[in-house]
C-alpha cells in the first residue's frame, strides 16, 4: 500500500490570484478514489477556519499542477498546459491517475478555469 503526502492548491479566484494550500498526509494512492479525494477536502475546507473565505466557490474539479522534481509551469495560479491531466474519472484510484507522492493538486471550479483559460494575462488585482 502506498501512502503519501498530497498538496492541494485550492483555486478561489484566478483573477486575483486567490489561493491556498491545503496539505494532506498518509494518502492511500492505491485505494483513494479522485472521488473520495475530493469529499475530504470539500470537508476540509468546510471545517478549517483558515479556509472560511474559500467556501463560497463550487470546487468541482481537480488537476494535476506538478509532481516532484520536475519542472513547474510558468503560470503560478495554474498549469494551463496538460488539459489531459484534469483528473475526471471519479471512480479512478489515485495511483491509476499517476498522482505519486509530493504532488500538487489544483482543486477549483471548471467553469472560472475555462473562462480564466481564455484570457490568462487578464488580473484583476493590478
Amino acid at each position: 500500500m502506498t501512502e503519501a503526502i498530497i498538496t492541494i492548491r485550492i483555486i478561489k479566484n484566478f483573477e486575483y490570484r486567490t489561493v491556498k494550500n491545503l496539505v494532506l498526509q498518509n494518502i492511500k494512492l492505491d485505494i483513494m478514489t479522485i472521488g473520495e479525494l475530493k469529499k475530504i477536502i470539500i470537508e476540509k475546507i468546510n471545517v478549517t477556519p483558515a479556509f472560511k473565505l474559500f467556501r463560497n466557490v463550487d470546487y468541482d474539479t481537480l488537476k494535476i499542477y506538478m509532481k516532484a522534481h520536475r519542472s513547474k509551469t510558468q503560470n503560478l495560479i495554474i498549469n494551463l498546459d496538460n488539459d489531459e491531466w484534469i483528473l475526471n474519472d471519479e471512480n479512478a484510484s489515485l495511483s491509476s491517475c499517476n498522482i505519486e507522492n509530493e504532488t500538487e493538486l489544483s482543486f477549483f471550479n471548471r467553469e472560472a478555469y475555462e473562462a480564466y483559460k481564455s484570457h490568462p494575462d487578464v488580473m484583476k488585482w493590478e
